[in-house]
């Protein structure tokens, strides 16, 4: 068991710089080494991890030899070949970002690394550690009864600016339902216990990044959108996205009902964008409310000031490294969020981007997806 688990970080933009603060933040951890081809994102990077060593490739980052594990958090696009060339050099156990990968083309490759891959893989999915979300995955069976319509409303602000604009195009991304809802997809399979059979999405990009030209291309991701998931056991879940009501006072809100009740959490957006003429940012709230006998109960659900300014989740990013270092130290056996999660959380955002594209239904059969008439 090591003394102070020691990172190896790949791709340190917005969300890998994130990941630092959150590491800077656990005890006995530290980041020893960088690889962000980007400059200013790598001088950006030092300030959160002044004592790590700035390197030019994957290959030199495997050649530290006292890592003990491996953060990906690259663009979506350059996941699965880093985690090959991983495999190749040095399996260590690794904490790879959402989405696992963005292409159909992807999962035999996939298969292949899992079914040879000797170290742990985690795949980060932040939002099943924001503290109401977590608390609601905790009660619903109770609370509900047995899950019948699960609801994820997620009403925020335009995609950010990355290096290079490549979350602007779905050949990258992989599309927003990819990108920014294998998310949802993830939690609605967590929180239902079930696998999903067929989904059904209208979309459209009516709003953000039109005016927008990169190298004389004009971004084609959606800004908003339903999609409506029926899984095996008879629940349905449904996702409601719109990225541009920033204004929301929650950004994401999340019900789950069944014949006993409802639960809800509702969750702000980042604090660092909540206008301050308004007074302090809203609390994370839990919702409960039983048919019988009537009567919601609200609870607070505060996360401490310092994890919450730490990055743009909630405190998810701390509390997912807390838990990923548990495995990497062998205190726990079993990853959280497993290939598999991760692997199902992009199917289903692919069939929604393409029932979105189609107009068609699509059916989710083990690991393939086809399209039928609605």
């Amino acid at each position: 068991m090591p003394a102070k688990v020691k990172y190896g970080v790949i791709g340190c933009g917005m969300m890998g710089q994130e990941h630092l603060r959150n590491i800077a933040l656990l005890p006995d951890t530290e980041v020893v080494v960088i690889f962000e081809p980007d400059a200013g994102m790598a001088e950006q990077a030092a300030q959160f991890a002044p004592h790590a060593r700035l390197v030019d490739s994957v290959d030199a980052v495997l050649s530290v030899a006292e890592l003990d594990c491996i953060l990906i958090a690259s663009p979506n696009h350059c996941h699965v070949p880093q985690m090959e060339e991983i495999r190749q050099k040095r399996p260590l156990p690794l904490l790879v970002e959402k989405p696992l990968f963005t292409d159909p083309k992807d999962i035999a490759a996939l298969e292949a690394f899992k079914a040879s891959y000797p170290a742990p893989v985690w795949v980060a999915m932040e939002y099943r550690y924001m503290p109401p979300i977590a608390a609601l995955i905790e009660q619903a069976e109770q609370a509900t009864g047995g899950i019948k319509m699960l609801t994820i409303r997620e009403h925020r602000f335009p995609f950010l600016d990355k290096v290079g604009s490549w979350n602007r195009f779905n050949r990258y991304s992989g599309g927003t339902f990819v990108e920014k809802c294998c998310h949802f997809f993830d939690l609605m399979r967590l929180i239902i216990k079930s696998e999903p059979v067929r989904v059904m999405a209208s979309a459209g990009q009516d709003a953000n990044h039109k005016e927008e030209l990169y190298n004389g291309e004009t971004p084609d991701i959606l800004d908003n959108g339903y999609v409506i998931v029926d899984f095996e056991n008879g629940a349905r879940a449904m996702l409601e996205l719109c990225m541009f009501a920033e204004g929301s006072r929650y950004q994401e809100e999340v019900s789950a009902v069944g014949p006993a009740g409802k639960i809800e959490a509702l969750v702000p957006g980042p604090g660092r964008f909540w206008p301050r003429d308004l007074g302090e940012p809203p609390v994370p709230q839990l919702i409960v409310s039983p048919r019988n006998p009537k009567g919601p109960r609200q609870i607070d659900i505060p996360v401490d000031p310092t994890i919450l300014d730490a990055g743009d989740h909630n405190g998810s990013t701390f509390y997912q490294h807390q838990h990923f270092v548990a495995v990497v130290r062998g205190e726990k056996t079993d990853v959280e969020v497993s290939l598999e999660d991760g692997r199902r959380a992009v199917e289903m955002g692919l069939a929604a981007q393409q029932s979105a594209r189609t107009g068609q239904a699509v059916a989710v059969v083990g690991r393939a997806v086809s399209s039928m008439a609605c």
